[in-house]
């Protein structure tokens, strides 16, 4: 793991993390811990539909000032508006939310708005806030997102048709439960992208421009998890080792990037995601090859890390050699889970490429990319690859 600069850093990583099957019973005994009465669920109609909100209900008693299940996908400063005054109608002092990446996002929008007060959109950018915001537990219902432990809300601004990033320590959840259970009924595709937005978050880390030793650490661990578990929960939902181990995965690519920065991939999967709706996990899953080769000759040094992670770098490879076997091992894992592997495949319009790559050199994770990026023509080559 050679580093060619001064290494300086800075690691964060203070939310309490538990981890069991049927965890989920321990929400109210974490609620009280944090010194709080009356805790907001957080969810969708689809988790409540599963039953996945109900132990989370009953666990938290007496503590449970209600349940808010309007989040949708890509959320928007619409919904955590509304759901921000639901919670004070109900006088909540905390927050538990129960889903996906949309719903944790959203739960941390709340979680600002509580506290602050005013507009979401005040609160946008890096380290806007200055001290802790409302109490937040988390129980995710995905393994992929990694928001459980990450300083970072993705939320869509639907007037500007983009999504827009609140990055800012003081918003890192309290707690993490995670309950392998939660994670069970995950149907097989949604568990493969979103296992991939897993392996995205980790290499990311490993490429980014301020990438250091214990982020590495922690990603290369999660690919590792990736790889051999990944396959296992999408041919069998009902394997909650397999399933536990790809929480671990997802939480350690958080704990990562949280620290080294996700970049150009994420850039160009949240505008495909903010303007055509591709799903995130998708985005990621068709457009981490593409480009990896695109970057690869500003940051082959890590790919070599990237390489002996996926388990394709052969002694005396060159970190180039490392770079271009690990894209196409990926091109093979993605195919091997049934993702598609086109942009095309995934609703995007060969006419509407040009849209997205103007529109991702304005993300706000772009800056972090191991590649200096200022021509949208650059990114439209990649986009077009992909499509």
């Amino acid at each position: 793991m050679a580093y060619d600069r001064d290494l300086e850093f800075v690691y964060r990583s203070p939310t309490k993390l538990i981890f069991r099957e049927n965890a989920v019973k321990d929400a109210g005994i974490e609620v009280e811990e944090l010194g709080c009465s009356r805790a907001l669920i957080v969810t969708d109609k689809g988790i409540v539909d599963a039953g996945l909100v109900e132990p989370v209900e009953k666990a938290l008693g007496k503590r449970h000032a209600g349940t808010y299940d309007k989040c949708i996908q890509d959320s928007g400063y619409d919904v955590v508006n509304k759901a921000t005054e639901f919670a004070r109608d109900k006088g909540a002092d905390a927050l538990i939310s129960v889903g996906g990446g949309s719903v944790i996002d959203t739960a941390k929008g709340m979680a600002i708005l509580l506290k602050e007060g005013g507009k979401l959109e005040d609160y946008e950018g890096v380290q806007m806030l200055s001290r802790p915001q409302t109490p937040h537990v988390v129980i995710p219902t995905t393994a992929g997102t990694g928001s459980e432990v990450t300083p970072s809300a993705v939320i869509k601004n639907r007037d500007r048709n983009i999504k827009m990033l609140i990055h800012d320590s003081h918003i890192m959840p309290n707690t993490a439960i995670l309950d392998p259970v939660m994670t069970q009924g995950l149907p097989p595709m949604l568990t493969a992208t979103t296992g991939m937005d897993v392996m995205t978050h980790a290499i990311e880390a490993i490429h980014a421009i301020i990438a250091e030793p214990i982020a590495d650490y922690v990603a290369f661990g999660a690919i590792r998890l990736v790889v051999e578990y990944l396959p296992r929960c999408v041919e069998n939902g009902d394997d909650l080792f397999a399933r536990g181990q790809q929480q671990i995965a997802a939480t350690a690519g958080g704990m990562a990037f949280a620290n080294s920065q996700i970049n150009i991939v994420h850039s160009l999967a949240h505008s495909a995601g903010g303007i055509f709706g591709v799903p995130h996990g998708l985005a990621n899953s068709i457009l981490l090859p593409h480009v990896i080769l695109f970057i690869l000759s500003d940051c082959a040094d890590r790919y070599v890390l990237v390489g002996e992670a996926l388990g394709v770098y052969e002694k005396g490879m060159t970190g180039m050699e490392a770079g271009e076997a690990a894209a196409n091992a990926i091109w093979e894992f993605t195919k091997k889970l049934g993702i598609p592997q086109r942009l095309r495949d995934a609703g995007v319009p060969e006419d509407g490429l040009e849209s997205i790559a103007d529109n991702a050199l304005n993300d706000g994770v772009l800056p972090f990319s191991p590649k200096l990026i200022v021509d949208p023509e650059e990114v439209l080559q990649v986009y077009q690859n992909a499509w």
